[in-house]
C-alpha cells in the first residue's frame, strides 16, 4: 500500500487519492462563536472591508486579510478573538498583549478583542496603519535601488 500522511490533517492518503483539507471556510470558524464575538468579528471585517481591495480567506485556524501579503490575521478563541497586526513598528498601548518579530520588517502584534465596542480607535487606526504599510514599504524598496556607478577597480 503505497501513499503518505497528511502534514496539515494526518489522515492518510492513498497512492493516486484526491486529498483537499484546506476545507476551512470564515463560517466553520466563526460558527461556534458567541454573539458578542461574532458581532466583533463582523465589525472588525467591516474595517477591513471598507479600506480597499484584499483577499479574505480562512488558513487553519485563522481568517487572513491580504493585500500581496497578509498585514492582520483573526484567530477565534472560545473567549475572545486573537488579532495579530503586522507592522514596522512595535504598538505600545494597553490592548497590545504582545509584540514580537516577525520577520526582519514586520512586528506582530497581539491583540485580544472580546466585544464588538472594542473594535474602534486606536484599533481601527492600527489595522488601516497596516493596511496602507505595505505601500510605504514598496516606496522604500524603490528608494534602496538607487543605481550606483561602479566603482573603478585598481589594476595590478
Amino acid at each position: 500500500m503505497a501513499g503518505r500522511q497528511c502534514f496539515h490533517c494526518k489522515q492518510w492518503i492513498e497512492q493516486g487519492e484526491e486529498h483537499d483539507c484546506w476545507t476551512t471556510t470564515e463560517a466553520a470558524l466563526t460558527e461556534d462563536l458567541s454573539e458578542d464575538l461574532r458581532d466583533a468579528y463582523e465589525r472588525l471585517r467591516e474595517t477591513a472591508v471598507e479600506f480597499g481591495e484584499q483577499r479574505i480567506y480562512a488558513s487553519h485556524h485563522s481568517i487572513m486579510f491580504a493585500r500581496t501579503s497578509c498585514y492582520f490575521f483573526v484567530r477565534p478563541k472560545k473567549k475572545f478573538l486573537e488579532v495579530c497586526i503586522f507592522l514596522g513598528r512595535a504598538l505600545k498601548a494597553p490592548q497590545v498583549k504582545r509584540a514580537e518579530e516577525a520577520s526582519k520588517v514586520k512586528i506582530a502584534n497581539l491583540l485580544r478583542i472580546t466585544h464588538r465596542d472594542e473594535v474602534e480607535p486606536p484599533i481601527t487606526a492600527w489595522l488601516r496603519e497596516a493596511y496602507e504599510w505595505e505601500d510605504k514599504k514598496k516606496v522604500k524598496s524603490k528608494k534602496l535601488k538607487v543605481k550606483r556607478k561602479p566603482s573603478a577597480k585598481k589594476k595590478r
